[in-house]
């Protein structure tokens, strides 16, 4: 990322997501020129805009270099400088093929939903499943339970890195998981213990969802801030997982291969 050279041109993925809205500049070398990350709030096409603002300048360009703009996410409609649309399951296993070119599952774990997508050898969707309609195994959980301990959601990690006793949270439910927390608290559970037992309910709904052959690479918001949650998915597989170098921006990756291939 840095700046531009001239005459180039670039394409455009933007993912609107419940949560937080990204947007990816790609060359037409393949290679992201620009990024960036911001909430979505209430207004979708404003937060697009800001999020374009923000990737322009990181690549040391402005709109006018832009050739084609796929726009993906919750409030991919709302974009209003896209050039057509594409589901997030599309763009997701897109751009997660990018870096792993291969037969895998993808767990995508995003602020409010989680899915799973099983892709072909050839980078085609065969199947997905999104998870309950339920905050739990989100990134919303994960806040939920920070703020019912008393914590930033950014401490959550280093916390449970330090944690000693495995702690289980068999709850299903945020509210109910909250309830079950406090009680483990007058039982003198650690905060450290809880907070990993956070992160490990995370991964056991995750497992709850379908079954995860293949290899598997993990993405979403979720991952990109606590890198634990692919440790705990590790141990439980038995295997490796793989994690992109922008795991929080893959969808917008993906929207933006889509656009130059458009292009081409």
């Amino acid at each position: 990322m840095g700046t531009q050279k001239d005459g180039e041109k670039f394409y455009c993925g933007v993912d609107v997501g419940a949560a937080t809205t990204k947007v990816v500049l790609l060359t037409s070398a393949r290679q992201i020129a620009g990024q960036a990350v911001v909430k979505s709030g209430v207004d979708f096409a404003a937060a697009s805009r800001e999020a374009l603002e923000l990737a322009l300048k990181s690549a040391g360009t402005d709109s006018g270099q832009i050739k084609y703009t796929v726009a993906t996410g919750y409030g991919r409609n709302n974009v209003p400088y896209r050039s057509q649309s594409k589901t997030e399951i599309t763009c997701q296993a897109k751009g997660c093929y990018f870096y792993f070119p291969k037969e895998m599952t993808i767990v995508d774990i995003g602020g409010q939903d989680s899915k799973i997508i099983k892709v072909r050898r050839d980078g085609s969707v065969l199947n997905f499943k999104m998870n309950r309609k339920c905050a739990a195994g989100t990134g919303t959980f994960l806040e939920e339970i920070a703020s019912r301990l008393g914590l930033a959601v950014d401490r959550l990690e280093e916390l449970a890195e330090k944690s000693s006793t495995d702690v289980e949270l068999g709850s299903y439910c945020t509210v109910f998981t909250q309830t079950e927390i406090l009680s483990k608290i007058r039982e003198g559970v650690r905060i450290e213990d809880l907070a990993k037992g956070a992160f490990k309910s995370i991964v056991k709904r995750i497992l709850e969802m379908d079954t995860l052959a293949q290899d598997v690479v993990i993405t979403g918001g979720v991952v990109a801030h606590n890198r634990i949650v692919a440790q705990i998915l590790s141990q439980k597989l038995g295997k490796e997982v793989g994690i992109p170098p922008f795991p929080q921006v893959s969808g917008a990756l993906g929207a933006a291969i889509i656009a130059a291939e458009v292009i081409l």
